[in-house]
């Protein structure tokens, strides 16, 4: 592989002009495609398997018309103090706002508070349910606003108005913060590169691939169901890598300057060795993404796979696109050592001739490798403690901004008919094989009034045939609580006594319902995710190390470091610590999604800097240096690059702990953190000290396994033949 590799690399550093054309081409196609496409809103969401979907699907079936996956809004109105909404002027206000909700085009039904039950006992509080004939992706803005309007009208008589549901659900934005993230990346390259032009391509590549990316989500955003969502966590993770790949391009670029290379066989070089670890670091990000299908969950799937395209986008850029420009950079990307004019440049000493923060670091831990090991894993240990309470669920308007009308509407429906009513379960009893199916739902209905933690249960609503009805079911608990949970689980036990006695199905489903079912089975599927993912990506790094306990090693680092970013996820979003300092409004449980996404996308950039630190090592030891003095050497031409990418992968995702959207946000922070973690302790303290308490033991194959596998040469020892070419292209150069 570096022998392609470093052809690739020498091809797109003569062929420059076609290389960036080729990208810039690129670039505007997908563009063009993303201005034409419409605005990407929330995707369709399902979880097949599950009883709730089964249930939603039978909902379609059987109610034709009834726009079950359509958007829903409830308009809650407050009376002013001492009023009741029931007064002639606060009635006519409601009743003015419902008849021109009606008249939207694209309204299925609203309801009418005073004939449907939607007024609180003390007749302070009543609400409107609207509900669309379409999804909330699919409605149009001008329905938005019409809502909107209507309850600023409302409001103009005096009265309290706010809007909850998914009708308002806005595009999430990450805000001011993202930009600092970069602008910190910027000067995390100058000071790594010491040069503001070598700084500059690792920013300018990422954003190219990025936009490349994000272009062709937006772009097939309509055809694929995407939602806005998706392109924010592809350019996230994108934006990182992309930046992190081509600093490692870069950097080996500017080494093999230093040894006097001419900049073609440097760029050739820099790609085919530096350019091997990009391709094998890639590949296991994109393996633990594409790897979040085995959920089965339609969403998570989708945004696996787009951010696994714009990581592959980011490693075809910095194979190609990396060495073009630093063909058109020429002598403006100085050796390794040097530093520009501007930065320092021309003042070099004694101080350069010292051993770098890298090599004394390495050299502490070869000399204290027990003390080292055992203060990392303690660490990462504590920090671990936190995830053992770990409760999971999935946003609803209780976990808004207290800004947002969203949220106040919760809390408003919340005071005025109990917290459990924001979360109403729909019981769908399916009598098509019973022989009374009425007597199937009187009897559900008073089953279901039996059990703890009901207010209210209303009659059975049967469809045209008279063989299916929904019974709406209101808990006395919030949603998201574990008793709620309990209620859904012992309506299910009830079912299947009812099934077993009359042939008729009982299925409960509803947001809150979804929302239990997900976190199940994302609970299920965690440990044949963790096994189908770490096995693929163990296999891989066999065949890059030709070893089998460097690979065990890192994925031991890597459970390390995930298991502490979720203890750390859990005690500022669950248990509210340093909640003011990272705009976290509300506590409580910790989005479903989080545990498994951030173990697919941390496993994936744990494995980076296990690659790029590693690779180095086994450089060094493969031509000939003993096992504690690799490790020296790996860290004295990589410990300071990979910090370099960790603390710009860092500032990265903590760009996103600035967005409006709760998922976004929680991700953003324990990513960021899971890379503290992991690269500052697993990849620069633990490695390097498991590595020299193992000698020679840590490069073990057996020989049957060694003659099997392929040799893919990521040190790049095929390009020795090319060693003799060096000497026509060899330039001058100051170290």
């Amino acid at each position: 592989m570096a022998t392609f590799l470093y052809r690739l690399g020498r091809f797109a550093f003569r062929r420059r002009h076609f290389v960036a054309l080729f990208w810039v081409a690129l670039l505007a196609l997908a563009g063009a495609g993303a201005a034409g496409a419409p605005a990407a809103g929330n995707s369709s969401f399902s979880i097949p398997g599950t009883e709730a979907q089964k249930a939603f699907d039978l909902l379609e079936e059987r109610f034709p018309g009834s726009s079950a996956d359509g958007a829903t809004a409830r308009v809650v109105f407050k009376a002013p103090a001492g009023e009741k909404m029931t007064d002639a002027d606060n009635k006519a206000t409601v009743r003015d706002t419902v008849d021109t909700l009606a008249g939207g085009s694209e309204v299925a039904r609203v309801t009418d508070p005073y004939q449907g039950g939607g007024v609180s006992r003390d007749g302070t509080i009543a609400y409107a349910s609207v509900s669309y004939k379409v999804s909330g992706m699919e409605l149009e803005e001008t329905s938005r606003e019409a809502l909107e309007a209507a309850a600023e009208d409302a409001r103009d008589s005096g009265l309290t108005v706010e809007i909850g549901g998914d009708a308002l659900q806005a595009v999430p934005e990450t805000g001011t913060a993202e930009i600092i993230g970069i602008g910190i990346a910027a000067v995390v390259l100058v000071i790594t590169l010491g040069s503001l032009l070598a700084a500059g391509l690792p920013l300018l590549t990422a954003i190219i691939g990025v936009g490349i990316g994000v272009a062709s989500i937006t772009a097939l955003a309509g055809t694929l169901d995407l939602g806005s969502t998706t392109s924010i966590l592809a350019s996230m993770i994108g934006l990182a890598v992309g930046i992190d790949y081509a600093l490692f391009v870069v950097s080996r670029y500017r080494a093999e300057l230093a040894e006097g290379r001419g900049r073609e066989e440097a760029a050739g070089r820099a790609v085919g060795t530096a350019g091997s670890a990009v391709v094998f670091a890639g590949l296991t990000v994109v393996i633990a993404l594409v790897g979040l299908s085995v959920v089965n969950i339609p969403m998570l799937t989708k945004m696996g796979i787009a951010a696994a395209g714009t990581v592959a986008i980011a490693v075809l850029i910095a194979l190609t696109l990396i060495p073009a420009l630093l063909g058109y950079a020429g002598r403006r990307v100085r050796p390794a050592g040097e530093k520009s004019k501007l930065l320092g440049g021309g003042r070099a000493g004694k101080k350069a001739q010292r051993p770098n923060m890298g090599t004394r670091w390495a050299s502490f831990v070869v000399r204290r490798p027990l003390a080292v090991l055992l203060l990392g894993v303690v660490g990462l240990g504590a920090a671990a403690v936190p995830a053992a309470s770990l409760e999971l669920g999935l946003p609803d308007d209780g976990s808004q901004p207290a800004s947002t009308t969203q949220r106040r509407a919760y809390d408003l429906l919340s005071e005025g008919f109990g917290p459990g009513f924001n979360g109403p379960l729909v019981v769908v009893v399916d009598a098509r094989n019973s022989d009374d199916p009425d007597a199937v739902f009187q009897q559900a209905g008073d089953d279901i009034k039996g059990l703890d933690n009901v207010v209210n249960v209303s009659p059975a609503q049967p469809n045209k045939a008279g063989d299916t009805a929904t019974i709406t079911v209101i808990p006395q608990s919030k949603p998201s609580s574990v008793t709620t949970e309990n209620l859904v689980h012992d309506i299910r036990d009830t079912g299947a006594g009812i099934k077993a006695d009359t042939d008729a199905e009982v299925l409960v489903t509803g947001a809150t319902a979804m929302n239990i079912d997900v976190s199940q089975k994302l609970n299920d599927a965690l440990v044949p995710y963790l096994v189908l993912v770490v096995g693929l990506a163990f296999l891989l790094l066999i065949v890059v190390f030709r070893s089998i306990l460097v690979p065990l090693k890192a994925a031991l680092g890597f459970l390390l470091s995930v298991l502490a970013a979720l203890g750390a996820v859990v005690a500022v979003y669950q248990w509210g610590w340093l909640s003011g300092l990272m705009g976290v409004e509300e506590t409580g449980p910790i989005m479903s999604m989080m545990p498994i996404f951030m173990v697919g996308v941390v496993f994936g950039l744990a494995m980076d800097y296990e690659v790029f630190l590693v690779t180095r090592i086994r450089e060094a030891y493969v031509h000939g240096e003993k096992p504690g003095q690799a490790v020296v050497t790996g860290f004295r031409y990589s410990a300071r690059v990979v910090t370099a990418a960790a603390v710009i992968m860092i500032a990265v995702f903590s760009g996103f702990i600035g967005s409006s959207d709760s998922m976004v946000k929680m991700i953003g922070f324990g990513l960021a953190v899971a890379v503290l973690f992991d690269a500052f302790v697993v990849r620069m303290a633990i490695v390097p000290a498991v590595l020299a308490l193992l000698g020679t033991k840590a490069w073990w194959l057996p020989k049957w396994l060694d003659r099997a596998l392929p040799n893919v040469d990521v040190e790049g020892e095929g390009l020795r033949a090319h060693d003799g070419d060096k000497d026509e292209d060899r330039e001058l150069v100051r170290v």
